[in-house]
């Protein structure tokens, strides 16, 4: 038996995978090019994907433990909730769903009311299933190179409230160890639902200051219009995403992400350590970028 990862080319996925491939367990990866794919050794790529319902279900002969990412689509909710369906068919023992922080709260913003539905769906269907919240990841604002370096500017508009960003490489090693967990278990284990936080409230103002000690150089947020972030967003990807991207935003600013202690706690048992923080990110990119 082995463990499926699915988005197994992307951000995420792809730390999945390097902390897995450690392990001493059957790793498959779902890619539409398995000929292209540059997975770790060990890592076998398989074809698939979820939108393609028999090339997923022929990619689920022989899974015991999946971890379920959705694409970032249109259609996201009709696609992950034919995959659940499709991996309690297959007698897949375990799932790792890749959810949001906040995804119960904010109930305007569509790709946080989707995954949300699709947490319903594995309390409702009694799957033994992971529920993994990720909050805004860290590395995204890897994309703020050129407005820090060419303007002095953080651009991205989170507001004032605050919230608590979380850097990739946890996700992956949380990912990874709920994966390695269920599968190696002799039966389905119980539901778990962690929040994957930052350990730090972090605003907008907060942030630029955190760059400005990393980059030595000031650095000013550039403000709260999320209408100017939705106009820019158009340029680079789909209107329906920019629309999305700035609702989400516009909820950061009216009501933050900010985590709880308790939760730091938790994902600081599951990690073994405590979660990375944004000053780290941001001195770990200035001297990559030959600024620090």
């Amino acid at each position: 038996m082995s463990i499926l990862v699915t988005g197994s080319t992307g951000t995420i996925g792809s730390q999945v995978l390097n902390q897995l491939s450690k392990s001493d367990v059957e790793v498959r990866g779902l890619t539409r090019s398995p000929g292209e794919a540059r997975f770790p050794a060990g890592v076998t790529a398989v074809p698939g994907d979820l939108a393609d319902v028999d090339a997923f279900r022929a990619a689920l002969e022989g899974v015991s433990t999946l971890f379920l990412l959705a694409p970032n689509v249109a259609d996201e909710l009709t696609q992950v909730m034919q995959a659940v369906v499709m991996a309690k068919e297959a007698g897949v023992k375990g799932i790792v769903y890749l959810s949001v922080y906040k995804g119960d709260s904010y109930a305007d913003v569509p790709h946080f009311a989707s995954k949300n539905t699709v947490e319903r769906m594995l309390e409702a269907l009694d799957l033994p299933a992971t529920v993994l919240r990720p909050a805004y990841f860290i590395q995204n604002d890897l994309r703020q190179k050129d407005p820090l370096l060419n303007a002095g500017i953080y651009g991205m508009p989170i507001g004032d409230k605050g919230i608590s960003m979380v850097d990739i490489r946890d996700i992956g090693e949380a990912a990874a160890h709920e994966l390695l967990r269920r599968e190696r278990s002799a039966s389905p284990l119980p539901r778990e639902t962690y929040a994957l936080v930052g350990p730090d409230v972090l605003t907008g103002a907060d942030i630029a200051e955190l760059w400005n000690n990393a980059l030595d150089r000031p650095i000013h947020y550039a403000g709260n219009d999320t209408e100017a972030l939705e106009k820019r967003m158009k340029s680079m990807m789909p209107g329906w995403q920019a629309l999305d991207l700035r609702l989400m935003m516009d909820r950061y600013q009216a009501d933050g992400a900010a985590a709880t202690p308790d939760e730091v706690l938790r994902l600081t048992k599951l990690l073994g350590h405590v979660p990375r923080s944004y000053r780290q990110f941001a001195n770990e990119a200035a001297a990559q970028w030959g600024r620090h």
